[in-house]
């Protein structure tokens, strides 16, 4: 049997339900916001103590059954070339005017090793890290768009006018993503989560053919226990069943319990309440609670979690009262 509850839900072994949040070490937390007082954002991400600190926080404040690193989504390309600043106040500063020529192979990125030994070190025994990476297409889209973006018009307009190019980035992005979560699994994490958030608001045809063959790279060349999360995913999850993922991480468009792509995977199935109930009263919350942990045990293996990440205002008391609910179930 498996040591932490986590590997156990991998296993199907476990007799309790697992719970983890995206984005649970950070903004929302008081002691995270004391520590930003303090420290700029570059500090926070490249100070080893500093996000080892940020990625145990959760553990006894909340309950939940995994840490998940404490790093951004722009790490790996930030150490790889592109032109990327960390600011305190408006997160990632982008340059989207790179010079593919001037990209590179990642060299050094120590403190990430260093911030998983650290972090290992001071979690409790029972509870795994996990490490994670953006998705060479949803890391893309940032160096495109230069931040976030609603309607990803200048990544859509550069894949049609420069596809060479384009696949030549995703390449060398899906190359180094590997490379990053295999010094992450030397330094001692315990599974990893591979996020691909913007994936999601791409036609099937075009996933298929722009991201799903990088995924499928990525997934079986990492030997760890392995989530895959898209969001917006309904329409995708037939594709995202042909990956190398041992589970599947969806948001609230997919029902859990009734939806027949998953109801025939053999994968484990992450989710997927929706984060925008983190807002909503305890009863209403504890009757959603109750819907997911039912369509989700349907499901052979199943791990709780939000349908995307953990809003910076979002009251540290309702997290827990999620947490505690949930292990209040058997499977």
């Amino acid at each position: 049997m498996a040591q932490f509850l986590l590997l156990e839900a991998f296993e199907g072994t476990n007799k309790k339900i697992p719970v983890w949040f995206m984005r649970q070490a950070g903004r929302y937390l008081p002691e995270y916001q004391r520590l930003k007082a303090k420290y700029s954002l570059e500090d926070l991400f490249k100070t080893p103590d500093l996000a080892a600190q940020i990625t145990c926080m959760p553990i006894g404040i909340l309950g939940v059954d995994a840490a998940i690193l404490f790093a951004d989504i722009l790490t790996l390309p930030s150490a790889m070339g592109f032109d990327i600043k960390f600011d305190s106040q408006n997160g990632p500063i982008v340059n989207s005017q790179f010079d593919i020529k001037a990209i590179h192979d990642f060299k050094d990125l120590s403190h990430v090793t260093k911030a998983i030994q650290l972090a290992n070190q001071s979690l409790p025994k029972h509870i795994p890290l996990i490490g994670f990476a953006g998705s060479p297409y949803t890391v893309l889209t940032y160096l495109l768009e230069g931040g976030s973006s609603v309607s990803f018009h200048k990544t859509l307009r550069f894949i049609e006018e420069n596809e060479k190019a384009f696949h030549a980035i995703m390449e060398q992005l899906t190359h180094n993503t590997i490379r990053y979560f295999q010094l992450q699994k030397e330094a001692g994490i315990k599974v990893f989560q591979l996020f691909d958030p913007w994936a999601g608001q791409l036609r099937a045809a075009d996933y298929a053919h722009w991201v799903l063959p990088c995924v499928k790279h990525i997934l079986k060349a990492v030997d760890l226990p392995s989530i895959y999360f898209v969001k917006n995913s309904n329409h995708l999850l037939s594709l995202m069943d042909q990956t190398q993922a041992d589970f599947l991480s969806v948001d609230h468009t997919v029902i859990l319990g009734h939806n027949h792509v998953i109801e025939k995977t053999k994968k484990g199935i992450q989710g997927n309440l929706f984060n925008g109930l983190l807002y909503a009263d305890k009863e209403t919350l504890e009757r959603e609670i109750h819907d997911v942990v039912v369509g989700g045990l349907k499901h052979k293996r199943f791990i709780f979690n939000l349908s995307h990440g953990v809003f910076p205002d979002v009251d540290v008391s309702t997290l827990k009262f999620i947490v505690d609910k949930v292990h209040q179930y058997s499977v």
